[in-house]
């Protein structure tokens, strides 16, 4: 029997280098964010906000993070008495918020991207942005 499970995790240079790339693509949109990498057991990797974002954005980029991180799927996903339940059930460790996105790179995933700041729509639309520049796709093995 084997006593240990080997694991994958995003890199600190791949992280730091998504929360740099949210915070430029948020400045480029007039959008102030900030921005939270996660390892796939929702262990922080990298963080970052903009001069000026709100307070709240970075927990709630946090909480993104490791919606996408722990679900795999990006964040915003549930419907109805779950995504209320959500944040309830887990001390508010998770958001039903888009602007989550897994990390999947070469088909393994290792981590989770969350973007606050601006609405869900535009927070979904730099993750977006953020995914396309460093080479990560939504469907992990």
């Amino acid at each position: 029997m084997q006593n240990y499970v080997e694991s994958l995790s995003v890199s600190y240079a791949a992280a730091a280098r998504a929360v740099a790339l949210a915070l430029a693509e948020g400045e480029k949109r007039g959008v102030l964010v900030a921005a939270t990498v996660v390892d796939p057991m929702m262990g922080l990797v990298a963080f970052g906000r903009a001069d000026g974002s709100m307070p709240h954005s970075v927990e709630t980029s946090r909480r993104k993070a490791n919606t996408a991180a722990s679900s795999r799927r990006p964040s915003g996903w549930m419907q109805g008495d779950f995504a209320l339940a959500l944040p309830m059930g887990t001390d508010n460790l998770l958001t039903n918020i888009r602007g989550g996105f897994p990390l999947v790179f070469t088909g393994k995933h290792v981590g989770g991207l969350g973007v606050a700041g601006g609405t869900p729509d535009q927070d979904a639309e730099i993750g977006s942005a953020v995914l396309e520049a460093l080479g990560s796709t939504l469907a992990a093995t």
